[in-house]
């Protein structure tokens, strides 16, 4: 396979996860379902592009372009930029700000040093602290089926869409699946994944697999997948 992909070790307050991926020959790989905004930056011939991205409702096919390296931050629900608003940016509507000269990026009408996947902690609090990176502490509550004091579940959903980008439910939706091919991934039979899973039966497993990763739960469980990228 020419793509390397590793997770970048450390925990960040806003972030889910940092990964980085490069090519080394053009690569066909699968982006699976999710659930949450991330900010993500591909490097090419000595300069870097910015993209600000939405959950992704339905699993994609794309390619690796060789000599192309990647890095991306994945946010927790409810984490995001007001100026990109998630619901905007569902299923690769993605926005580019524009790239400056000398390795920097224009947000809000700033300049700013585009990171690494090392430094990007750095980036976020700077992000954070200029209020372009903004939480919504009651996501959590309304993710798992609460409610706040005094809100209705109408406008409790909205906010919850404007935070994260996609409804409550859909959210529930991925996570689950995702949950469901990492167990068929590590070898988990069809019929102890769809239990463990909440799913009916083996046919909506399936029909679930096909939707958030482009799989069915054989090829999940054979292990000859390549790469599918989580």
């Amino acid at each position: 396979m020419g793509l390397t992909y590793n997770v970048v070790p450390g925990e960040l307050p806003l972030a889910q996860r940092v990964w980085a991926a490069s090519c080394h020959a053009p690569t066909g790989f699968t982006s699976a379902v999710k659930s949450s905004p991330m900010l993500s930056f591909a490097r090419y011939d000595g300069r870097t592009a910015m993209y600000v991205r939405g959950p992704e409702t339905r699993a994609t096919r794309m390619t690796c372009p060789e000599g192309w390296e990647f890095f991306g931050v994945e946010l927790r629900p409810g984490a995001h930029l007001p100026l990109f608003p998630p619901s905007g940016l569902a299923d690769r509507a993605d926005a580019r700000p524009p790239a400056l000269p000398g390795g920097r990026v224009l947000l809000d009408g700033r300049e700013w040093e585009m990171p690494s996947e090392h430094n990007v902690d750095v980036f976020l609090d700077r992000l954070a602290r200029a209020g372009l990176l903004v939480f919504d502490p009651f996501v959590e509550e309304i993710r798992h089926g609460g409610r706040p004091r005094g809100m209705s579940e109408r406008t409790a959903q909205l906010r919850f869409r404007r935070a994260v980008g996609i409804s409550r439910r859909k959210l529930v939706a991925i996570e689950r699946a995702k949950r469901a091919a990492r167990l068929l991934a590590a070898g988990g039979s069809p019929a102890d994944v769809a239990a463990a899973g909440g799913y009916y039966d083996q046919p909506q497993l399936s029909r679930a697999m096909r939707w958030a990763t482009g799989h069915t739960p054989g090829e999940l469980r054979s292990g000859d997948i390549p790469f599918l990228a989580f």
